[in-house]
């Protein structure tokens, strides 16, 4: 067995992993690489590898720098199952068009002034098309359910814990008379985290490709992130500013609405507006509501009690794209949901361009930003930013919470991986989907735990296993 890292090598975008088995190519995910806007395209656009000889792609979630890349291997001549989690498969059929709708809008908008200054225009990955025949060659698994992904290598899924549907991968196969056992956490998620389970441990295995977003960094109780995401509410409302929030269509604006739904339950949150500006959240969240498999008990308990907490009273769906300019017009203290979480595309770029020059809003952010993106810049407070192609002066100011992280942080990557060594004795860890500072951190906190082989393979990095 052979595994090439195509993606999330050394960065946190991008997830692709290239397997050879037999002869045979997989793929673990195959998401969008998100960063600088040239090399994005062009990095996202070519495929290091001939999408025809892919046998079958394993996907771990729904989110897009690990699916969002799908249609654009189809429409280059990918024609093999792609095996998901239901909760995974639903979203990425609302995900994928949203994707392709917002490419097309993004390139329409970059191309006019492409044409402007003489050149060629740009192309988007996939279109809308593309997507019907991703979604036709989806393969829906249910969770501790063994499936064969092709030429006797088995699979199953696990609860990762990390949004709806997402999956820990475990791969079984025998190879030289030898039974060979992988195990992918895609990204995996915290304990005690509102609406999901907790992450499922995962059978033992030799190798493990483990993510590492926060593997340099601890994360503070999420009741204390409870009580701090109230005080930047409260302090902005008071002086009649709006919280921009940029978040994850997918899981963190739902999480952000139920901790905002219990604290109106505590009669701790007074009466403010709620927007969600995203349609690609707002469809996102019926899907969640056709998953209660996925919940954790205190959400099934208020669905028993039939309270909705991802549309109760104060909250406005914006879809319409005049519905989302009058809420750049209004003056009254708001809070503002919507998409993307990095700030690279989407309608939070135009609320941005309204609120950062206006020292009464507030920038909340609550989630990792990946180097050269507009969110990374403002989580750095850079004097000036540049929003669909206008300098602007950053004067609001600027809240970070990453408690609210749908990443497990350092202590919780740290006993995943203790817990599977105990049982297994890991031969090979490889840290993905992270920064080099903060893989090398975590490889330091699992050399010291009694694991030694430690990898953090660069982009095209092979690892072959052997006798």
């Amino acid at each position: 067995m052979k595994i090439q890292f195509w993606g999330a090598a050394q960065t946190v975008t991008g997830s692709m992993h290239l397997l050879e088995i037999r002869g045979k190519n997989y793929l673990l995910d195959c998401g969008l690489f998100q960063g600088r806007r040239s090399e994005a395209h062009d990095r996202n656009k070519n495929f290091p590898f001939n999408p025809a000889s892919i046998s079958a792609v394993v996907l771990s979630h729904a989110h897009a720098d690990h699916a969002a890349n799908l249609p654009n291997l189809v429409r280059q001549g990918f024609r093999g199952p792609i095996y998901a989690t239901p909760a995974t498969r639903d979203l990425c059929n609302v995900m994928l068009f949203d994707s392709a709708y917002i490419q097309e809008r993004d390139i329409e908008f970059v191309n006019r002034r492409r044409m402007k200054r003489g050149e060629l225009p740009f192309k988007p990955l996939y279109s809308a098309g593309d997507v019907i025949q991703t979604m036709s060659q989806f393969v829906s698994v249910d969770y501790r359910r063994p499936f064969d992904v092709g030429e006797g290598v088995y699979a199953s899924f696990a609860d990762a814990g990390h949004i709806l549907g997402s999956a820990v991968v475990r791969l079984e196969l025998e190879e030289m008379n030898k039974k060979i056992r992988l195990g992918f956490t895609g990204d995996l998620g915290r304990r005690n985290t509102p609406i999901l389970k907790d992450p499922e441990p995962m059978e033992p295995v030799d190798l493990l490709i483990s993510e590492s977003t926060y593997g340099g960094r601890i994360h503070e109780p999420i009741v204390g992130a409870k009580d701090r995401l109230l005080d930047v509410i409260l302090k902005t409302a008071n002086r009649h500013g709006k919280v921009i929030v940029p978040a994850f269509s997918l899981g963190r604006t739902q999480e952000l609405l139920y901790i905002l739904f219990e604290l109106f339950e505590e009669h701790r949150l007074p009466p403010i507006p709620i927007y969600v500006d995203s349609p690609l959240a707002v469809n996102a969240t019926e899907v969640f509501r056709l998953h209660p498999e996925c919940f954790d008990e205190e959400t099934m308990r208020y669905l028993h009690l039939h309270e909705d907490p991802f549309g109760f009273g104060k909250v406005r769906y914006v879809r319409s794209i005049e519905d989302s300019k009058r809420i750049n017009q209004t003056r009254e203290a708001c809070i503002v949901i919507s998409a993307s979480g990095m700030c690279e595309a989407g309608r939070v770029l135009h609320h941005l361009a309204n609120a950062v020059e206006d020292s009464r809003n507030t920038i909340l952010v609550v989630g990792f930003q990946a180097e050269h993106t507009l969110g990374r810049k403002l989580v750095e407070r850079q004097p000036e930013v540049n929003i669909l192609g206008d300098v602007f002066k950053l004067k609001a100011e600027i809240a970070v919470l990453n408690a609210l992280s749908a990443h497990a942080g350092q202590d919780e990557l740290a006993l995943y991986a203790a817990q599977l060594n105990n049982a297994s004795q890991l031969k090979n860890i490889f840290l993905v989907h992270g920064e080099l500072v903060q893989q090398q951190s975590l490889a330091e906190v699992l050399k010291s735990q009694g694991m030694q082989h430690i990898n953090i393979p660069a982009r095209s990095d092979t690892f072959e296993m052997n006798e």
